[in-house]
């Protein structure tokens, strides 16, 4: 007999569902956020690590305000936080859509959140490693005899972080796919017919969200997403056949 999906939920337990999702998130974070912040210091030499890797000897950055530190602190735990516990909150994603697979499919949640977390940090160490480098590089080149750089404490780690958290969430795209798929919203045609779309939109975003305005950086960004989606092009074929077989 064909499997069937679950009975459609009201509204109102949707709701109900993603208030206790959300809950169980917060209070992860701010687990996470409590242990990370302990560990502060040795937080800030890693965050910093590749913009002082490229500064000349005895650099150091400064806060201008007199509560920017402590915030700023607040800040790096606040993310290290969201990757330690990365693992409980894809799985309280998986909870949240689950309702809306089919009863083979809600097996998967293991693969899901390992293949999720994998996918997430992985997008964060490749930016942390390979594209962070050369911008910060091609940035602290400009530096002179008459001009040396004397860098926001804040500023460095607005553009650092926001930098890392959307190669991070671009890494995802396979799985949103998947889940887009099964709902109907795409198709494994759909995104072979607007691959010449999406390669346009993927340099686009790789030319804002690139620190440095060289094309290597830019590439390094791009490379990896256009990857992504031809991986995601897969996904969606393979999300597409389950679902026909088991509709």
């Amino acid at each position: 007999m064909n499997e069937t999906l679950d009975e459609k939920m009201p509204v109102t337990s949707h709701l109900e569902e993603l208030r206790k999702r959300l809950i169980n998130m917060l209070i992860a974070i701010g687990l996470g956020f409590a242990a990370c912040y302990l560990l502060k210091d040795q937080l800030f030499i890693i965050i910093t690590k590749p913009l002082f890797d490229v500064l000349p000897e005895k650099s150091f950055m400064i806060f201008t305000g007199l509560t920017e530190a402590f915030f700023i602190y607040m800040l790096i735990a606040f993310f290290a936080s969201i990757v330690l516990t990365s693992p409980f909150l894809l799985y309280q994603v998986w909870k949240f859509v689950s309702p809306g697979l089919y009863k083979s499919e809600k097996k998967y949640v293991a693969p899901f959140v390992i293949i999720s977390t994998i996918l997430f940090t992985g997008g964060i160490l490749f930016g942390y490693f390979i594209a962070l480098p050369p911008a910060f590089r091609f940035f602290v080149a400009f530096t002179t005899d008459s001009l040396k750089p004397m860098i926001s404490f804040r500023e460095y780690l607005s553009l650092a972080l926001k930098f890392l958290l959307a190669f991070g969430l671009s890494f995802e795209l396979p799985v949103f796919i998947f889940f887009a798929t099964k709902i109907g919203l795409v198709s494994a045609g759909i995104l072979k017919k607007k691959r010449k779309y999406a390669i346009l939109l993927i340099f686009i975003a790789a030319a804002v969200l690139t620190p440095s305005p060289d094309a290597v950086s830019q590439l390094l960004m791009a490379v990896p997403l256009l990857l992504l989606y031809e991986l995601s092009i897969f996904v969606a074929k393979l999300a597409g056949k389950k679902g026909n077989r088991e509709s």
